[in-house]
């Protein structure tokens, strides 16, 4: 796993270090490192503890479960205001984003969860009761406003429900809900904004207003061609024209200067460290692990296609990052945590 993961982040580095030429400050490139040095140590160090230390401590999950929920609500109040939305704790130059450490804690929750309830996954209560945890930190990430985020953790959700064994006629229901939900979040929810984006998407023709971001993407991948354009000489990340380059539209940096080659080479190595994640998921004896590892892939697969379907204009604008690529530490500490957790799996499955 340490090998694919290690030539995704020096992807990101690459694509991070053209934009930081283009703005001529490289305070993000740097700062990038320095996460990834700090992720792989804390994989070292996670790797040495026992996994079973989760499974067998439920307050253990609980304590760190309503931990993050609290960092969840405090944004609404102690977090500045970026862009018109409340995304991250200012820690002098750093940020911290609580999403990422609940995508975790969610996910070994709902591990912990249907392993101890597998027998009974006929009743619909023990599908009500999972979704409550997952409802409450959804609410608090959509009313954020972040739909990218809250469609994560319904995925994750979802993802481990399908894989711990939900009946049809259960999963039909719970399809059914989504669809009325969807429908009332976008009559009385969702701002004009979001709703822009769902429409630009749809009918991507306002060029200069709406639609300009993911018209820019598909210029700069089409530029890409074969090779690309080479490091730091993209001319969509060079003259500005692509928006949000380090984090959302990473991939059209990668695609513009690195070309269809370095799109599959990218493609290849998610697959490979998805392959072994599933791989550990399908040799482990227990639930528990088992489950974890399921719900770390759907968190890699769901923001791989989510991100690359938005840069491709295949999917609205939701602002999704690009594991192990895109800016961000919270988010490359927060894979390398769980691919730590992944290690001592594999060492004592």
């Amino acid at each position: 796993m340490i090998i694919p993961a290690v030539l995704l982040v020096c992807f990101g580095l690459a694509a991070i270090y053209s934009t930081c030429v283009a703005k001529n400050n490289f305070s993000n490139f740097e700062k990038q490192i320095i996460f990834f040095v700090v992720g792989l140590a804390a994989m070292l160090v996670i790797s040495f503890f026992d996994y079973r230390i989760l499974r067998n401590n439920s307050y253990l999950i609980l304590i760190c479960y309503f931990v993050c929920l609290l960092f969840l609500a405090g944004l609404h109040f102690f977090a500045p205001m970026i862009r018109g939305t409340r995304g991250w704790y200012k820690i002098g130059i750093l940020s911290l984003d609580p999403i990422e450490p609940m995508k975790i804690v969610l996910v070994v929750l709902l591990a912990k969860y249907f392993s101890m309830r597998h027998v009974e996954m006929y009743k619909f209560r023990n599908i009500i009761f999972s979704g409550l945890y997952v409802l409450i930190p959804a609410l608090l990430i959509f009313i954020k406003p972040d739909m990218g985020g809250t469609a994560v953790l319904l995925l994750i959700w979802l993802g481990i429900l399908l894989v711990s064994g939900i009946k049809i006629n259960h999963f039909l229901i719970l399809s059914l809900c989504f669809l009325l939900v969807a429908g009332f979040a976008w009559g009385f929810l969702l701002k004009d904004y979001q709703k822009q984006r769902i429409t630009a998407f749809l009918f991507p023709y306002d060029y200069l207003g709406a639609s300009w971001s993911q018209n820019q993407t598909k210029i700069s991948i089409g530029s890409g061609q074969i090779f690309g354009q080479g490091l730091a000489k993209g001319s969509q990340v060079r003259y500005g024209f692509l928006p949000e380059p380090h984090t959302d539209f990473i991939f059209s940096v990668v695609a513009e200067e690195w070309g269809i080659t370095g799109v599959l080479l990218l493609f290849v190595a998610y697959g490979f460290l998805v392959w072994r994640v599933l791989k550990i998921a399908i040799e482990s004896r227990y639930n528990f692990p088992r489950l974890f590892a399921t719900g770390f892939a759907i968190i890699l697969t769901a923001q791989f296609f989510i991100n690359i379907g938005m840069n491709l204009s295949f999917l609205p604008v939701v602002g999704i990052y690009l594991p192990f690529i895109s800016y961000g530490g919270s988010g490359l500490i927060g894979s390398f945590v769980s691919l730590g957790i992944l290690q001592s799996i594999k060492i004592r499955r």
